[in-house]
């Protein structure tokens, strides 16, 4: 049984052309025109490959292939085609195209699965719009307050409910919460984005876990001022405390952490911003990743302490917030067998790998036995 590679590629590339930004680079944000075309493309390829179609009120797609008992839990498999500004082609998509493709060459083979096989293309896997990721799936698992998701908020103050309703998708956010039994496994077909198998000439990682993300924002305020009428004895800088706190963060993952701890602080923001004035306000936005939930969370604790110690020797003002905490998810023993056996049957070198980027699969992993595979 082989897929058909040059369709499969073709497509990757087809769908890499609808974008806001030029090739090779992709921007599909979540209810933007090119977001809804992509959305348009995907279902013409679903429906003629016989599948049944449908969209739940956050915006997921479903599209499943009948298996010959319909009272038994699906099959799912798939990922999300939303892309952040100039992202690459492959990112979600091969998921999404690759889940479609398998299904098409079961087809072609003359296979009739007994449990229905669903291929799912997540809303929002991607935070671009409205500041979290994975709004679908985590909606779709109960992760997600259903009046929080309505509420959230992109930067032009536009609720995800309004851009949901205007982009036709109606309905409860509530009733896109998946009920018991929905899917009896799910499997994520991924690209690595990150350097492991490539410099390890391995094709394929059989993930064994999907790391924890947290987001802890921090805000620091001082009075501000001139940066030529202040003197240097007389200032409370926020900025220096940020300095402070962002070499922290570094020092608090590998002195607390372990191996597969990480954090970073990749987004600071600074008002009023000129290259004359002291600082007045300067807000933080941290990510710290564990495979260990408790271990991340220590991790956290200490970030924090460091941000108050730095707000107080500084002598600004200091507050935090955790924005999420989601929990680790471990893949099903018996889908990572299945899939190392395939490679074996296949001969293609694999190796065991943890997933420190999340994905849908880790809220997936709330609702049934999932697997990824790099």
């Amino acid at each position: 049984m082989r897929i058909n590679a040059d369709r499969l590629v073709g497509e990757i590339e087809a769908l890499a052309q609808i974008s806001e930004t030029p090739y090779p680079s992709v921007t599909r944000v979540l209810f933007t025109g090119p977001d809804m075309r992509g959305r348009e493309w995907m279902v013409a390829r679903c429906e003629s490959a016989g599948l049944a179609v449908r969209f739940d009120a956050v915006g997921n797609l479903f599209a499943r292939w009948q298996g010959s008992d319909p009272g038994l839990p699906a099959v799912a498999t798939g990922s999300h085609t939303d892309a952040i500004p100039n992202a690459g082609r492959f990112d979600g998509v091969v998921g999404v195209l690759g889940g479609l493709e398998a299904i098409r060459s079961l087809q072609t083979a003359g296979v009739r699965p007994r449990r229905s096989i669903e291929l799912i293309v997540f809303t929002a896997e991607e935070p671009t719009r409205f500041g979290i990721g994975c709004v679908g799936s985590r909606v779709m698992s109960g992760q997600l307050d259903p009046a929080r998701a309505s509420g959230l908020t992109d930067t032009e103050g536009v609720t995800l409910d309004a851009a949901r309703l205007a982009a036709g998708y109606v309905g409860d956010v509530a009733s896109a919460r998946l009920g018991d039994n929905a899917y009896s496994a799910f499997v994520e077909l991924h690209i690595e984005q990150g350097p492991l198998l490539e410099r390890d000439g391995v094709e394929i990682g059989v993930v064994t876990a999907i790391a924890a993300p947290a987001t802890l924002r921090v805000d620091l305020t001082g009075p501000g001022g001139h940066a030529g009428a202040v003197l240097m004895a007389d200032r409370s800088d926020p900025m220096v405390a940020a300095a402070e706190l962002v070499s922290a963060v570094d020092q608090v993952a590998r002195y607390i952490g372990g191996v597969d701890t990480v954090a970073t602080c990749g987004l600071i923001d600074v008002s009023p911003g000129a290259v004359n004035s002291i600082a007045r306000e300067v807000r933080l936005a941290i990510d710290v990743r564990d495979t260990d939930g408790g271990r991340r969370d220590r991790v956290l604790e200490g970030i924090r302490v460091a941000g108050r110690n730095a707000a107080a020797k500084r002598g600004v003002g200091h507050s935090d917030e955790l924005l999420n905490a989601d929990p680790p998810a471990t893949c099903a023993e018996a889908i990572v067998a299945e899939i190392q056996a395939a490679c074996v049957e296949l001969n293609v070198v694999s190796k065991p790998m943890i997933s420190r980027a999340y994905h849908d699969s880790l809220f997936m992993a709330q609702v049934c036995p999932t697997g990824m595979i790099f």
